[in-house]
Formats: C-alpha cells, structure tokens, sequence
C-alpha cells in the first residue's frame, strides 16, 4: 500500500469584502453583535464569481505550490454546498478550466466536512494505486444561497475556495483520516434546490432555496463532534494532543471552538483560527486555513496538525497529518 502525502496547497477569496458595518446596513444587527457572538469582522463576497471559478484559481495555486502541471493530475475531487449547477459537476468544470485532461473529476457533498470527506476519498484511490496525484477542493459561494433578511444566518457565511494536492509515494504524511455522518439530525441544517414542480403536482409557492439552521442544536453538535473526533484520532494512531501543532477546525464560530479548548483543557493557542477574516466558508474553510498557515510559514517538515470538521448531513471527520513541504 502507498503511503500519501499533501505536496502542495492553494486558496481564493473574492476581492470584494463586506464588513459588519455594512452587514449592519441590510439587516438589523451592528459590529459589536457579530463579533461578540461569532468572532466574524468581515466576509469576502462574490460579485458574480460562482463557485467554479473560485476553485479554478484555488486549484491553479496549489498546483504551483506543488509545482506540478495540471496534467499530472489524474484525481479531482470537489466539495461544495453551492455548485455551478446540478450538471456537469462542478469538478469537471475546473478540469477544463485548468487542463487536467487526465482527471477523472466528480463532486461530493458533506457541507462544511466536504473537504475532510474528499481526503477521504482521494486516501482510497492513492494508496492501492488506483490513481498517483489527486487534487483535493472545497469552494463555496454560499452568498447566492443565504437568506439576506435572516440576521441569524447571513452573517456567518462567506465565499473562498481552497484546495491540496495529495500524491502516493514512500513518504507518509495523511496519517489518517476518520469522517462520519448522522442522518438522523439532518433536518437541523439544510438548503433545498428546487421544489418538485411537474405534471402531477403543482410544487410550494413559499418555496425558498436557501440556508436555514437551528442554531443552537447546530453549536451543541459541533462542540461535542469535534472534541469526539480529536480524540478518536488521537487513540487510533497513539499520539496525545501534546504531540500536536496545530488544530484547524472548520472555521464556523469562534465561540464553538472556544468551547472545545476548554472541553479538551487544551492550549488555545494550538487552536488556528482565520474566520474573522473569510467568516463560514463551509467546505473551503478547512483548506483555506491550511494553505494560509502553509504560506505563512507557520509549519515545519515534521510537525503533526488535526484537521476537524463538522456540517450539514449532519456529518462530522477529522485528519491527522504530518507535514511534509519544505519550503
């Protein structure tokens, strides 16, 4: 069996920024609010990017922090919540857009755990040999699907992209990856498409295709998901947190992974955080942290770091990978 390791990472983020002040000019909320119960000072928003364009320049980064052509990949792999359109896959519209021509390219949908679940999956391919090179992405533009009226919501979420490109090898660096999902609470946080509109039933007038949450069951289950998820992975391979550089959770509330650093009596510096900066960007989150602690420099070749997310689904997972850029 292969071992796999992450050979190069990328993100993107629209140009255009809205701030809580001007958040608080569409909605009754202000700056103040939001920060305190969220942490978020500001979003990026597209201004007519959809989400395959965003993870075209996601993924042309990674590839040249990985320094290889998009031929050389031979696995594409895209989690979103907000796709271009039910078909094609919104996976394969990047493959044209970069000239992955030996790809094959499909989509996943596991909300704010997309990019965790793509690890996944890509792992599977990589070590048996299926496929050499995958290119991991998780891109959002959750601006077309949030409700602007509904304060409870609309200031959580943001549009970015972020993407890894995973290679088989000798070297080991995705230690291990462990995703889960409960379909039972699905009903907590959801987002329709279209309603069923044909020739034997007229469809919903009040039909609305946007996000809707129930908060408060949302919190309790990132808080408890995370902590379980951490420490599962942490027993599975014998390590402690102590052996641990970094934790990057999905960057969804400031308050939720507050309330993990003290259930795990952890250190919070331990814990990477950046949604004041992008807000929820769903399944971007977690590889538009790494690639900003990538190029940043906050890692080293050796260091341990937990990757953990929680979303729609509901679904839940986390990595535990060894870093192996030099830079």
């Amino acid at each position: 069996m292969n071992e796999v390791q992450i050979i190069g990472t990328g993100s993107y983020a629209p140009l255009n920024i809205m701030t809580n002040k001007q958040l608080s000019e569409i909605v009754e909320t202000s700056d103040e609010w939001i920060i305190s119960r969220t942490g978020i000072k500001q979003r990026h928003i597209s201004q007519g990017e959809n989400t395959s364009d965003l993870a075209t320049e996601a993924a042309l980064e990674a590839l040249k922090d990985a320094n290889i052509k998009a031929e050389d990949i031979d696995l594409i792999i895209l989690a979103s919540t907000s796709p271009d359109q039910f078909v094609p896959a919104t996976a394969c519209i990047v493959q044209g857009n970069i000239g992955a021509v030996n790809a094959m390219a499909f989509d996943i949908s596991a909300a704010c755990t997309g990019f965790i679940f793509g690890l996944n999956i890509a792992m599977q391919f990589l070590k048996t040999g299926n496929r050499k090179r995958a290119l991991i992405i998780g891109a959002e533009v959750l601006s077309k699907i949030v409700d602007w009226t509904d304060r409870n919501t609309c200031i959580l979420f943001g549009d970015g992209a972020g993407a890894a490109v995973l290679e088989a090898g000798s070297t080991r660096g995705v230690i291990s990856v462990d995703s889960a999902s409960e379909g039972q609470k699905s009903h907590f946080l959801t987002c329709p498409t279209v309603d069923v509109k044909n020739t034997f039933t007229s469809g919903n007038e009040d039909f609305k295709a946007t996000i809707s949450m129930d908060g408060k069951e949302i919190f309790k289950f990132a808080v408890n998901t995370i902590v379980k998820s951490i420490n599962k992975i942490l027993t599975d391979n014998n390590y402690t947190l102590e052996d641990i550089k970094y934790v990057v959770c999905h960057q969804a509330n400031f308050r939720i992974i507050d309330f993990v650093v003290k259930r795990l009596k952890a250190d919070k510096n331990k814990f990477f955080v950046n949604l004041d900066k992008y807000g929820n960007t769903s399944a971007a989150s977690i590889a538009i942290a790494l690639d900003e602690m990538n190029k940043t420099n906050l890692l080293t070749v050796g260091d341990k770091i937990i990757l953990v997310g929680f979303g729609g689904g509901l679904t839940y997972g986390a990595s535990l990978i060894e870093w192996t850029i030099n830079k």
